[in-house]
């Protein structure tokens, strides 16, 4: 049903999930559930969902959750992630540092890759050099941009890497940064074959990978459906499986997912559609998470969009999201598993905070933002409907059409939800820059630091600033903070810059998400981490 008046109709529609679902539901193609050659404790295979990738599974491409459930599951980097966001060493035996500027990795011995190559020095240092370069294209070359070398403009060599043997590199960084390793077990730090650089478009289809899971077989993704994976029984790491594999099913709705899981089709599902907000606790009793992660929800008005430009364009996203009322929304719909943003990052991650300079602008105001929307009639008079793009097979109609009506209603203006089919196809409205209106954004942490919330999104050039984004002031801050040399230092530099942020309102601060799953009662051990991905390798089904 659509939202006419909040607080008076109960949602029953699409679900408010964080991550992007595309496809169609299917079984997992291994018969009776099992396969054989497992090096954990059982052969069963772990069912999930998921969504369509949005580029081939190349690690320094893949930047939205749909492909990076599955790079982190085949790829293991130098460190890796408990759940609680702390590292711990995978290839990596050791990284050290005397001035955080100068870095010495050195590699355990006896990995491999699934074809046999050894995991070495060469490994990573060719890896990272060939995404950091211009010409590559690839979404997170950013992630590089620290190391001597690194150019966002042309090919240039990261000379900051240099091969010492087969089992040590060093990296020279820009920049002290005490804190480099924690970004290490990022899937854009991942090690590629020298296989996969020779052809890197037949990598993308089928990468060969050193993790704790491998694709079943070379046709094992089949597009818009699922992909199956394997347990690799050459995987030396500290994330050995409990079991055979993870098939991992591109739903095409929320509602789909949920009604597997209920009917025992589906192991653990990481999201519950808002029509299930009321019931999922007693739909899976103790068989359920509704926890904090790293997740932020927003959306973004481009500047290329007529009357969001200039002082104009600050006026009006400032007036719109004072009509939004966002404690309303989240108890309405979201029945507490959401909470109002009050900065761009999220509270699990150490540094957030509700006290920034301009967090006002955050807050319901009907009566100050009429008054900021006249002011900016007064340079512009706006005509036409104001609309806030999102992809269908996500669950994000239900809050679209609920912000849209709080900004109709306040500002009184004609706005409403303008939906795509899938989360790839809005991302490539928003890379070509093409779309008409707002779009709903959102990020899931990479790793665990206020940086990696404001970097990648919002630093001008990043891989994930769509909507083209550039403040200087901004940029300096966010350079300051990443090249302080404490903790505390750093904070405060990007608290400094996210008050830029509250200024311009590039992008409009919704919510934080909690991660809320379930999961059927044949598996057990079902533990989500603090960026709301279940630790596949962890669980067990009877």
């Amino acid at each position: 049903m659509k939202i006419k008046k909040l607080g008076l109709v109960a949602v029953a529609l699409a679900a408010a999930s964080a991550l992007a679902l595309s496809g169609c539901a299917t079984d997992s193609g291994s018969g009776d559930g099992s396969t054989t050659g497992s090096t954990g404790s059982s052969t069963a295979i772990i069912t999930t969902n998921g969504s369509e990738p949005q580029n081939p599974l190349l690690p320094a491409n893949t930047t939205e959750t749909g492909g990076g459930k599955i790079t982190t599951s085949i790829f293991a980097g130098l460190v890796s992630y408990t759940a609680d966001g702390a590292i711990e060493n995978e290839v990596a035996k050791s990284i050290e540092s005397d001035d955080a500027t100068n870095w010495t990795v050195t590699l355990n011995d006896g990995w491999k890759f699934t074809n046999g190559e050894p995991v070495d020095a060469a490994s990573f240092v060719d890896a990272w050099k060939y995404a950091a370069l211009f010409s590559n294209a690839q979404s997170a070359s950013y992630f590089f941009d620290n190391i001597v070398g690194f150019s966002y403009d042309a090919d240039t060599e990261l000379t900051g890497l240099k091969i010492v043997d087969d089992k040590t590199f060093t990296v020279e960084l820009a920049a002290p940064e005490a804190d480099w390793p924690l970004r290490l077990g990022y899937t854009a730090y991942m090690p590629i074959p020298k296989a996969g650089l020779a052809d890197m478009e037949a990598f993308g289809q089928n990468p060969i990978g050193n993790g704790p899971y491998k694709l079943a077989s070379d046709k094992a993704w089949v597009h818009e459906e699922k992909i199956d994976l394997i347990t690799n029984p050459d995987y030396k790491g500290v994330r050995t499986p409990a079991n055979g594999g993870l098939t991992i099913i591109f739903y095409p709705t929320l509602e789909a997912a949920y009604a597997d899981a209920q009917g025992g089709n589906l192991d653990v599902l990481d999201g519950v559609p808002d029509s299930a907000f009321q019931t999922f606790e007693t739909d899976f009793p103790e068989r359920n998470a509704n926890q904090a992660a790293a997740i932020f929800q927003a959306f973004n008005i481009p500047e290329y969009i007529a009357h969001f430009s200039g002082e104009e364009g600050q006026l009006r996203r400032h007036a719109i999201s004072m009509s939004i009322n966002r404690d309303e929304i989240t108890d309405v719909i979201f029945q507490g598993t959401r909470t109002p943003a009050t900065d761009y990052t999220s509270p699990v991650i150490n540094g957030w905070t509700d006290k920034l300079k301009g967090a006002d602008v955050l807050a319901y105001n009907p009566e100050e933002a009429k008054k900021v929307w006249a002011e900016a009639d007064k340079i512009s008079p706006f005509e036409g409907e104001f609309t806030i793009a999102y992809n269908s097979d996500g669950g994000h109609q239900a809050w679209v059409e609920a912000v849209t009506n709080s900004i109709a209603n306040t500002l009184g203006i004609t706005a409403a939800g303008k939906p795509y089919p899938t989360f790839a196809a809005m991302l490539d409205d928003r890379k070509n820059q093409t779309l008409t209106g707002g779009v709903r954004a959102g990020w899931q942490g990479d790793y665990p630091s206020m940086y990696n919330f404001l970097a990648p999104l919002y630093q001008t050039g990043a891989g994930s600033n769509y909507e083209g984004y550039t403040s200087p002031e901004f940029d300096g801050l966010l350079k300051e903070g990443s090249n302080a040399k404490t903790i505390e230092d750093a904070t405060a530099k990007y608290q400094a810059a996210q008050e830029v942020l509250l200024s311009d309102l590039a992008t409009v601060p919704l919510w934080y998400s909690n991660v809320v799953g379930v999961w059927s009662d044949q598996v057990d051990n079902v533990v989500f981490g603090w960026d709301s991905v279940p630790l596949y390798s962890q669980i067990t089904k009877k």
